[in-house]
């Protein structure tokens, strides 16, 4: 959140007097924070007011919706003590409407102030839902909600490891074409205020930097919406390098007491520990598995008399519901949680010295290794088991998946450090 409101504040001085070099001071007097990040810092307390009210450790629809009404009563309750700061016509009717409703809007503002989302977010498909929820509020057009969640999506990326060239991947696959270079649209670039033609340069900005102020000058120099661009890329290149501590000294002086009350605030939200089991939807399966008598049994055919023309068919294994459930769940934790590395499970284990065969695997000190590693452990016997067929149901016979999950979860319930 605080790359935003760098970007935002250094380039409030240029946003209808583009500067379109990296060369210029980066805070000076005439600097300001804009409705950029004031709406950022709105969404930032409309998701700790969610995630404390939620009652729940699982953000489930209930959340979302909340989320989407406090971002409501946020954004306004907040914004109306900044009537002045420069929001677009049609939003700052919406701030002041006695029945404010979404307005089909694809501006970029649904991506300048999305950022508090990537860095809230547990997990991928957690982004986008919260990216939405706070976007859609107003921002209610696809191209309004692409851009929000592509911006999202990048933050959660950077912050969970990728590296520029998976978050470029990602991009192009998911939401836009990256088929240009900033140097080569600096001097054509005009000013346009709507996601698809903001965030793609935004996000680009980010790609070709080699620092965090590096990004944000290179954002500024791009000119048009200058400082919408600069708090989006801000946002991703936070979550990518961090930001230098003497730059958030500098900036953060540019907000009066109030909004600094609400970043302190959001510092200490994401600094806390937290009470969230992050393997639950995995260690829920303990107890459920625990009663499972048989977790699979050999099926053989009884048709067929083994003669070219009437072959009896293989064996396979029938998998106990329990089992084929668990192995689900894994696959979508897997999915949704692309930090782990999951499919390079060889190498992960290689490293710790872990042999992948099911002796090697059977025989590991689970209470040895770290969270990663015995991922890795449950995704190489489900992988296996492909080859192998068997091989799962042995693992869950002989205890390995249950001592595995019982590290898991002894990981979640450990004190933070």
């Amino acid at each position: 959140m605080l790359g935003a409101i760098i970007g935002d504040i250094a380039d409030s001085r240029f946003e209808f007097n583009n500067h379109r070099s990296k060369q210029f001071e980066l805070f000076t007097d005439t600097c300001f924070a804009t409705d950029d990040s004031i709406m950022t810092l709105a969404v930032a307390k409309a998701i700790m007011e969610a995630e404390r009210s939620a009652g729940s450790a699982d953000r489930d629809d209930a959340f979302y919706s909340a989320l989407g009404d406090l971002t409501v009563k946020s954004m306004r309750e907040i914004g109306q003590r900044y009537p002045h700061c420069g929001y677009g016509g049609r939003f700052h009717q919406w701030m002041f409407s006695p029945n404010p409703r979404p307005y089909n809007s694809f501006g970029n503002g649904a991506a300048m102030r999305v950022s508090p989302t990537g860095f809230a977010a547990r997990t991928l498909s957690e982004v986008r839902r919260m990216s939405e929820a706070v976007t859609a509020v107003t921002h209610n057009h696809p191209e309004g909600i692409k851009g929000a969640e592509a911006t999202a999506v990048a933050i959660f990326m950077a912050r969970n490891g990728a590296t520029p060239e998976e978050i470029r991947e990602a991009v192009v696959r998911d939401y836009y074409p990256l088929d240009f270079t900033i140097d080569g649209i600096r001097e054509s670039y005009q000013f346009n205020e709507t996601c698809q033609e903001t965030v793609p340069q935004a996000i680009e900005a980010f790609l070709e930097s080699s620092s965090f102020e590096d990004a944000i000058r290179t954002a500024i120099s791009v000119g048009g919406d200058s400082d919408t661009l600069a708090a989006i890329t801000g946002s991703i290149a936070e979550a990518y390098y961090g930001v230098p501590a003497d730059l958030r000294e500098r900036a953060l002086r540019f907000l009066d007491k109030d909004l600094r009350a609400i970043y302190d605030e959001w510092t200490a939200f994401a600094a806390e520990e937290r009470t969230v089991p992050r393997f639950r939807s995995l260690t829920r399966h303990i107890e459920r598995l625990a009663t499972v008598e048989s977790y699979g049994e050999w099926i053989v055919g009884t048709h067929g008399n083994g003669s070219a023309g009437n072959p009896m068919p293989p064996p396979y294994m029938a998998q106990h519901p329990a089992a084929t459930e668990f192995v689900e769940e894994f696959y979508r934790f897997s999915a949704t949680h692309p930090e782990f590395g999951l499919e390079e499970y060889r190498s992960i284990l290689e490293t710790h010295g872990v042999e992948w065969s099911f002796d090697g695997m059977r025989d590991a000190d689970a209470a040895a290794l770290d969270s990663r590693r015995i991922l890795a452990m449950i995704m190489a016997t489900i992988r296996m088991d492909r080859f192998c067929e068997g091989v799962l149901v042995s693992a869950f016979e002989e205890g390995m998946i249950a001592r595995w999950l019982e590290r898991l979860r002894e990981i979640d319930e450990a004190p933070a450090p």
